[in-house]
């Protein structure tokens, strides 16, 4: 039990420190002059762009929720949804250890609207898987298109990637989706049963993770100035996989994690730009959402409070005492 207590936030620290250490050795001779420079330089309708981008993304991530609701075939008001996924992400994401820090708010949340604790481990699972598969979606897709976005963080990942592997990846999303479609037997994995979900939510799963990650991916790349901009499609892909190792990390915020494979995934651009960019992601998708997450939590714990502990029973035992 002790161990567990304290085994992902030891990877998380030492993680942010071997980070820190090679983000470092990237950014020597970098001042804060020139990241206000940087910051200076984009333009009011790119800041514009960048909080579209936010609100794409987190309108995004309350699907997620919504299509695991669908799949467990519960109704729940959808505004609900949305303060609930808004929380639930905005915390976990800066936190880090984000199944369990987001199970947390989820199982309070949801509780209250008469779910079970195993519903919500299965709501848990399908927003996880889902978006793991719009990982994988979008991965094929950017590298049968760019190919060579991996081959920009040279010994930094030890793997190679082409066209062929997107097209891979891609294949085993469609098995997945023809499993859905043909309605096969659950897969079986030692005692645990998986089964497929239907395609009225497999299909939605298909739109709204990828919607998601282009949203956030957005945010950065429109705080990136021309000079050096290798396209929407390669920013895509460098967010992925930071995005992606950010959360492998348990880091909170991914912190050190996303800088470090950013400026090695755009060599041609000026390292000031790029953190730039990155400072204006953690304030709009991270930092204000987080700020928010917590007034709704206080505002939630609250009411629930109230509605546990009514005045007049409290009362009623002060009196009977």
């Amino acid at each position: 039990m002790t161990l567990k207590k304290y085994l992902w936030p030891t990877i998380g620290g030492l993680t942010i420190a071997l980070s820190a250490w090679l983000l470092y050795k990237e950014l020597r001779g970098l001042s804060l002059e020139d990241l206000r420079h940087s910051l200076e330089a984009i333009s009011p309708v790119h800041w514009m762009l960048a909080g579209l981008s936010t609100l794409l993304a987190y309108a995004a991530l309350a699907g997620y929720d919504r299509i695991a609701l669908m799949h467990l075939g519960r109704k729940v008001d959808w505004w609900f949804i949305a303060i609930c996924s808004f929380t639930t992400y905005a915390l976990s994401h800066n936190v880090g250890a984000s199944v369990v820090s987001g199970a947390v708010v989820r199982y309070r949340a949801y509780s209250s609207k008469g779910l079970t604790p195993a519903e919500i481990g299965v709501l848990i699972a399908v927003c996880s898987f889902t978006f793991i598969l719009g990982t994988l979606l979008l991965a094929g897709i950017v590298l049968i298109i760019e190919p060579d976005v991996v081959d920009r963080f040279g010994e930094l990942l030890p793997m190679e990637a082409s066209a062929a592997t997107g097209y891979v990846i891609l294949g085993l999303v469609a098995l997945y989706v023809a499993a859905s479609f043909l309605r096969l037997r659950p897969l079986r994995i030692g005692s645990l049963n998986i089964f497929y979900p239907a395609p009225r939510v497999v299909l939605p799963q298909l739109v709204i993770a990828p919607v998601e990650l282009i949203g956030a991916a957005g945010i950065i790349y429109f705080a990136l100035p021309e000079a050096g901009n290798p396209g929407f499609l390669v920013v895509l892909g460098i967010f992925l996989i930071s995005f992606s190792a950010a959360l492998i990390s348990h880091a909170p915020g991914g912190l050190g994690v996303l800088e470090l494979v950013f400026v090695m995934g755009l060599p041609d651009m000026n390292p000031a730009d790029v953190i730039a960019a990155l400072l204006v992601f953690r304030l709009f998708y991270l930092l204000i959402p987080f700020v928010m997450a917590l007034v709704v939590i206080l505002v939630f714990e609250r009411s629930r409070f109230r509605i546990e502990h009514p005045p007049d029973i409290e009362r009623g035992k002060r009196e009977t005492r």
